[in-house]
């Protein structure tokens, strides 16, 4: 079996370890892996922020980027929830209806792949830590998930999952949200670092490196004692 990486673009320019990671596991799990360099945005940024024509510009060029109809597995919810959810608003009824209509079809996020899909749970892997789990925003109410996530770290050695107070609540981060309305972003940012803080929990994960980014962003800069990393980076650790 052969699947299609997309990696997102700021996991591409910030978080590249954890696309290698993602690489790692799809292996272990005995997929074959194809990138194309060429891919780039797949215009949620462009979209969410109202630019639709843009939007679309981007959403072209990525359904040329990922032509084959094959599962395309991503590391990021949002991303992935976007095109799952809103590429009908850019492409239904028009000359890549079928193209758009084959991709939403094929697109995965990594932990609903390989727990869904595969059937792939335990990778052998150790983290020696206690960890609380964030529950994006992207990847609970647009994607779906909950339960996928849990799993696969239940599987992981020496791992102790804590829940957080309100963990089905928004970090703030939002995309250009965090921009836009910085007071009520970092506000928000508290709240769901406080929380995480107080399970006694060594690190934030998610599906969600953007919201990871922003709460990794608030803690340092409190310099509160917890640190994040993405689920991926977790199953690739002790092997």
């Amino acid at each position: 079996m052969t699947v299609d990486l997309f990696i997102p673009c700021f996991v591409d320019q910030v978080y590249p370890e954890t696309a290698m990671n993602m690489v790692k596991l799809l292996k272990r799990a005995g997929v074959d892996v194809h990138y194309n360099p060429e891919q780039t945005c797949c215009g949620q940024f462009a979209f969410n922020s109202g630019f639709w024509d843009e939007a679309k510009e981007l959403g072209n060029k990525f359904l040329k980027d990922f032509p084959n109809d094959r599962p395309v597995v991503s590391p990021s919810a949002s991303c992935s929830g976007f095109i799952r959810n809103y590429y009908h608003e850019l492409f239904h009824n028009t000359g890549n209806h079928l193209e758009y209509k084959r991709l939403v079809r094929n697109t995965w996020e990594i932990s609903d792949f390989l727990v869904n899909y595969l059937r792939f749970t335990d990778f052998g892997a150790d983290f020696s830590h206690k960890v609380t789990f964030h529950d994006s925003c992207a990847g609970l109410r647009e994607y779906g998930l909950k339960q996928e996530a849990r799993l696969l770290l239940s599987k992981v050695k020496g791992l102790e999952l804590v829940e957080m107070k309100d963990t089905h609540v928004c970090c703030g981060f939002g995309g250009t949200f965090s921009v836009k309305h910085e007071p009520i972003s970092a506000a928000m940012a508290e709240q769901k670092v406080s929380n995480a803080i107080e399970t006694g929990a060594e690190y934030i994960v998610s599906t969600d490196l953007s919201c990871l980014m922003h709460q990794d962003a608030y803690a340092r800069k409190q310099k509160m004692d917890i640190k994040t990393i993405h689920l991926v980076d977790v199953l690739a650790s002790g092997w």
